[in-house]
Parts: C-alpha cells; sequence; structure tokens
C-alpha cells in the first residue's frame, strides 16, 4: 500500500478509537475524521459527495430522513402509546414476554420493510413500554437492534448490502427468502433466548404498575385520528413501495423521502416543530462515517484487504466460503457493513467454484449482515438505536453496546457455518 494509504487507515484507526472510548462525541469523532480524510487527499470532493462507491451514502441518508419525518408526525398521534399499551396487555405485563413480542416484532418487520426503517418505528413504542412498567430501556433497545439485523437478513430488502448482492449476482427477493429465510428463523430463536439470558436483570416485575397499564385502554391514547388515518395510509403506502421495489425500480430512499414530506404536507402541523424532532446528529454521523470508509476504499485499502482474504482461500470452495463468513463478519463490525460489501462484491463475482446455488454470495451476506451486530457502529440500525436513545436520556455507550452484540454475533455466525457446510456441500 502507499503511503497515503497506510496515514488513511491511522486517521481511520484514530477515529475509531475516538469513538469506541467516547473521548470526544462520536459526531465530532466522525466529523473530524471525515475532513481529515479530505485535508490529507484520501478523498476529495468529488468521491466523498458526488461518487457512489466512496462517497456518503445519500440513499441511507434520505431513506433515514424520509422515515424520521413519518415517525415525527406518527408520535403526534398517540399510535406509539396505543402500540405500547397493547404490547404490555399481550405480555400481561411481564417484561420478559414484552421483549420477546418486541423482538420478534422487529425481526419480522425488518424483513418486510428495511431493518433502519424499523428500528425507527418500534424504538418510540418501546420507550414508551418500558416507561410504563418502569424498566431500563437500554436493554430493549440493544435487543431490538440486533434483531432488525438478524431478520433483515432473511430479504433482498431487509438490510441494505442485500440490495447490493442482488444487483451485482442478479438475485431475486424469492432467491433470499428460498437460501437464507429457513435459516435466520432459526437464528432468531437462538437470538430471542440469548437476549432473554443477557438482560435477565431488566427483567423486574412491578404488579403495581402493571395493574395500572392493565386498567388503560389503546383507544384512548390516540389523540388525532384524523391524523392517525393519514399517517396509516402513507405509512402502508410506503411499506408497498418498498415490497415492490424491484418491480417499480423506484429507490427505497425516494420512497421514504416523498412519504415523509406528503405526510408533512397533509399534516397541518407546524413544520418547524417536526423537523426539530428528526435525528440531525445521527445524519451527520451518518455522513461522516461514509467519507471515512470511502477513504479507505478510495486509496485501495479495502480491496487491499479483500483481495487478499480471497487470493487465500482460491481454489478451495469451501475454505473461501468460511472465509468470506468469517471475514466478512469482521470486517463489517469495524467499518459500515454498506460499503464494505459494495467494494467487496466485485471480487465475489471474480471468484471461480461458487456453485451453481452462489454459496460465496450467500456467506458473503450473511457475515455482513449478522457481523453489523458485533459493535454499535457495524450497522446503520445499531447508530440510529444509539441516537434515538440518546435524545430520549438513555445513552447507550459503544462498549455497552459491543459487549452484548460480540456473543450474538459470535453465536449467529457460528451456526451459520455449519449450514452453508451441510446445505450446499453435503447435500450439494
Amino acid at each position: 500500500m502507499t503511503v497515503l494509504a497506510w496515514v488513511t487507515v491511522a486517521l481511520f484507526v484514530a477515529a475509531y478509537v475516538l469513538i469506541a472510548t467516547e473521548w470526544v462525541h462520536r459526531v465530532a469523532a466522525a466529523l473530524g475524521g471525515a475532513a481529515l480524510m479530505l485535508l490529507i487527499g484520501a478523498t476529495d470532493a468529488e468521491h466523498a459527495f458526488f461518487s457512489q462507491k466512496t462517497g456518503v451514502d445519500w440513499n441511507v441518508v434520505f431513506l433515514l430522513l424520509g422515515m424520521m419525518l413519518i415517525v415525527a408526525v406518527l408520535q403526534r398521534t398517540g399510535a406509539f402509546e396505543y402500540l405500547a399499551i397493547w404490547a404490555v396487555k399481550k405480555a400481561r405485563g411481564r417484561p420478559a414476554r414484552v421483549m420477546v413480542i418486541l423482538v420478534l416484532v422487529t425481526a419480522v418487520a425488518s424483513a418486510v420493510l428495511d431493518n433502519v426503517t424499523t428500528v425507527l418505528l418500534i424504538a418510540p413504542v418501546t420507550l414508551l413500554v418500558c416507561a410504563r412498567l418502569g424498566v431500563p430501556v437500554v436493554p430493549f433497545l440493544i435487543a431490538e437492534a440486533m434483531a432488525s439485523n438478524i431478520g433483515g437478513t432473511a430479504t433482498l430488502v431487509g438490510d441494505p448490502p442485500n440490495i447490493i448482492i442482488a444487483s451485482r449476482a442478479g438475485l431475486s427477493y424469492n432467491d433470499f427468502l428460498l437460501h437464507l429465510a429457513p435459516l435466520i428463523v432459526v437464528l432468531l430463536g437462538v437470538a430471542t433466548v440469548l437476549f432473554l439470558w443477557l438482560f435477565r436483570s431488566a427483567f423486574a416485575f412491578d404488579p403495581t404498575r402493571v395493574e395500572h397499564v392493565m386498567a388503560l385502554r389503546e383507544r384512548d391514547a390516540i389523540r388525532d385520528p384524523r391524523l392517525l388515518v393519514v399517517s396509516m395510509v402513507v405509512l402502508v403506502a410506503v411499506t408497498a413501495a418498498f415490497v415492490l421495489h424491484t418491480v417499480l425500480h423506484l429507490e427505497p430512499s425516494v420512497v421514504a423521502l416523498v412519504g415523509g414530506l406528503t405526510l408533512l404536507a397533509l399534516s397541518r402541523l407546524d413544520v418547524k416543530e417536526v423537523v426539530a424532532d428528526v435525528e440531525w446528529p445521527t445524519l451527520a454521523f451518518f455522513a461522516g462515517l461514509f467519507v471515512m470508509v470511502g477513504g479507505l476504499v478510495n486509496t485501495g485499502v479495502i480491496e487491499t484487504v479483500s483481495r487478499a482474504a480471497a487470493g487465500a482461500v482460491e481454489g478451495r470452495p469451501l475454505a473461501t466460503t468460511m472465509g468470506l463468513l468469517g471475514g466478512s463478519a469482521v470486517l463489517s463490525a469495524i467499518v459500515d457493513n454498506i460499503p464494505y460489501v459494495a467494494t467487496m462484491s466485485p471480487v465475489v463475482a471474480e471468484l471461480p467454484g461458487g456453485g451453481e446455488d452462489g454459496v460465496f454470495w450467500w456467506a458473503l451476506a450473511l457475515g455482513a449482515d449478522l457481523g453489523g451486530n458485533a459493535t454499535a457502529i457495524g450497522a446503520s440500525a445499531n447508530v440510529v438505536i444509539l441516537g434515538l436513545a440518546e435524545r430520549a436520556g438513555h445513552r447507550i455507550s459503544f462498549w455497552e453496546f459491543t459487549k452484548y452484540g460480540l456473543v450474538v454475533t459470535t453465536v449467529t455466525v457460528g451456526l451459520c457455518a455449519p449450514y452453508l457446510w451441510v446445505r450446499y456441500f453435503v447435500l450439494g
């Protein structure tokens, strides 16, 4: 690698250390790192702001912005309070049962929509549920972030890296369901048990609080029926457009932004108040992170690492599969899985011996999607959850998330290895 590449790596590591140790706020660390990348020439304005491969992923940013606008309007209808009371009643006030319900709803919704959209919708409900029950909200939010990444792995639209893989490999929505969904159902069950064990101290039962919630009527929580109807119509339309992404040929970012702006226009609410609820620091963090990772891509660092790893196992299909699975999990925990997959997919496309079932692609998808659970910045959903929690006064540190994420990632990725071996090499 060149001197510039090594300097770029050093800057990225320094910014990552600042984010992990939280010596400075993660937004300041990401934006500062991005600024230095521009100053040293690791990237430039054209690559940072206009390149699809090495710049800010505006599709992710505008997808987030559009859905944040929808959530900001929905919050004013009382819909989240309604769902919170409903969830508590269904679980009979038992916090462990509440977590199971929220985790399963998050995972299923992430498969249908996408993981970032889902956590934006589920997090406000979770905050209200935990406030009603008097239990700590952080374990619930961490579990939901991880469940969203696991559930999103099952479908083409569930996690952004899957869209990149599908485009490069020519895979369909049904291909993802056939090859990944059965495994994801098993992994979700295992992860749910893990959540109940890891967060067992958060399930204190308060009979008085539960009795109070059980006496509430969900319908009384709705403050603006007209706005709720309008919001649900827009949300259903946006969801349908997400599902029909490959048919309509509309980017999810366009769908979300149009939906958000349409709902804002129809809501009759004060625009300044709604816009103030958007998680601007989270969007800024994503922009900085994309520019930093773009510097690694632009200077050839990620490609060098990816090709070296691929070259080490070339000609050995099973070793290549396991190398892709493990390597993708590790790298996706360090850098965001979207630019990683964008860089790695051309390398995978050139590897011989992938077989008719495309096992290399499934190893890449599983490693990148599930590896994102390992750290607080490994996946977009994780970053969004951290931002929403901080805004609500429940700060989640990098290491608080990561100490649980490493356990869940190790177990889930570990279970993928025998699945890939048995299905594609033993059974053929």
